[in-house]
């Protein structure tokens, strides 16, 4: 039960990281427009955003790690993105108006929108490593399987958000409908943490 919460949670991250992503070119659109500057910013500061999560993931699960610190991760980023729903008009107003270039105020909006919640999201599969490697000699073998599991949900909130979401919601409410999966599988980890005392 507990290894299949944690495949579960991180399959939840990764459908997330890429559904926001996704979505942070529609945001960006209107202010920016939709050119390669554009998504070379918003990839840019995803990459970073994740590669810090990934460190700060790693280190923060050296220290007495359990599904309540880790369905804290899930929570915190839900607090970080759900403002992005209703902030990211006036910001991107402010933003256009002070920065002309698309290139720099796309990058910059982009930073100031989803760095943040990112970097959370990041730092899901390292600790989730973390939780599940009980023999040392199959490291390799789990971290192999839940980036796989990991991977797999950004390929399936990519394809949903694309074919699916973005036809049927706006991006207002795929937000919400992100947050609540987010905030949902935080919350599922804490009571079953709480539940085990882990």
């Amino acid at each position: 039960m507990r290894k299949t919460l944690l495949f579960t949670l991180a399959f939840i991250a990764g459908f997330s990281i890429m559904a926001i992503e996704l979505l942070a070119g529609r945001i960006l659109a209107p202010y920016f427009g939709g050119s390669v500057y554009v998504w070379g910013s918003i990839i840019t500061i995803f990459m970073l955003a994740l590669s810090i999560g990934y460190l700060l993931g790693g280190r923060w699960s050296l220290n007495e790690p359990n599904l309540k610190k880790f369905g804290s991760l899930f929570i915190i980023a839900t607090c970080l993105m759900l403002p992005i729903a209703w902030m990211d008009e006036p910001v991107l107003n402010w933003l256009s108006d002070l920065i002309e270039d698309p290139r720099y105020g796309s990058l910059t909006a982009s930073l100031v929108l989803f760095s943040l919640p990112t970097v959370f999201l990041g730092m899901i599969s390292p600790y989730a490593i973390r939780l599940l490697i009980e023999d040392k000699e199959a490291s390799g073998q789990t971290a192999g399987r839940l980036y796989f599991v990991s991977t797999f949900g950004s390929a399936i909130g990519t394809l949903m958000t694309s074919f699916y979401l973005v036809l049927w919601l706006g991006i207002r409410q795929i937000i919400v409908l992100i947050c609540t999966l987010l905030l949902f599988g935080g919350l599922t980890a804490l009571v079953y943490g709480l539940k085990k005392g882990e």
